[in-house]
């Protein structure tokens, strides 16, 4: 799940508006709904995926590799050591366009249906100096900002409503340093939420990427 209950609360969500547990199915509710709209998932789940062979050098795996720990053609496996292997993945750095898995010293991926298979930690994070990464604060604030559009229907609307417009996450502080997140006045019919919109159709799946 992309954001916590403590997250919520902290927010000013109260008990009355909605108790843990449901605030917790909520937060399920809403990472979810981004995953579907995105296409992606953002934070690190282990995954094996089987994708075709194209006779090339490359393969796009289905979501960004974070740990790679098995890649294997034929039933043989293939050193995961850059020397041999380039892995562009997570934590995800500027200018990724897409996750890819490639050859180096001419070797290429035999053709093939479902014969190249990936086994490790997949997903799409950025960068915080850890080797996984975290789930993209924009991310974070989507699905607060969807379990905060939900919370009228529990309770007092004009109560949660005062909660949702108070709630703006625009820059996050740590001991060390500040991370801003900018607006995009042109949001997409993705949510029926145009804040919401403006977030994930920046973070949108390429069509056709991959196949698992």
């Amino acid at each position: 799940m992309y954001a916590t209950v403590d997250d919520l609360r902290a927010e000013g969500v109260t008990e009355t508006q909605a108790g843990d547990e449901r605030l917790s199915a909520l937060i399920d509710e809403a990472s979810r709904v981004i995953d579907r709209v995105t296409g992606w998932f953002f934070e690190p789940r282990a995954r094996s995926y089987r994708m075709d062979g194209r006779g090339g050098p490359s393969v796009e795996p289905p979501a960004p590799p974070i740990q790679l720990d098995r890649l294997a053609t034929g039933g043989s496996d293939l050193p995961l050591d850059p020397e041999h292997l380039v892995v562009v993945g997570a934590p995800v750095q500027p200018g990724f366009d897409g996750p890819l898995l490639m050859l180096r010293h001419g070797r290429r991926f035999p053709r093939g249906r479902a014969n190249v298979e990936a086994d490790g930690l997949f997903g799409y994070t950025e960068d915080d100096g850890t080797p996984h990464g975290r789930t993209p604060l924009e991310i974070r604030r989507a699905c607060m900002l969807l379990v905060l559009r939900m919370l009228p229907g529990l309770g007092d609307a004009d109560a949660a409503g005062d909660v949702k417009s108070r709630w703006r996450l625009l820059e996050e502080r740590t001991r060390d340093q500040s991370y801003r997140l900018d607006r995009d006045a042109r949001p997409a019919a993705l949510t029926g939420d145009p804040e919401v919109d403006a977030i994930l159709g920046r973070y949108r799946r390429p069509m056709g990427l991959g196949a698992a």
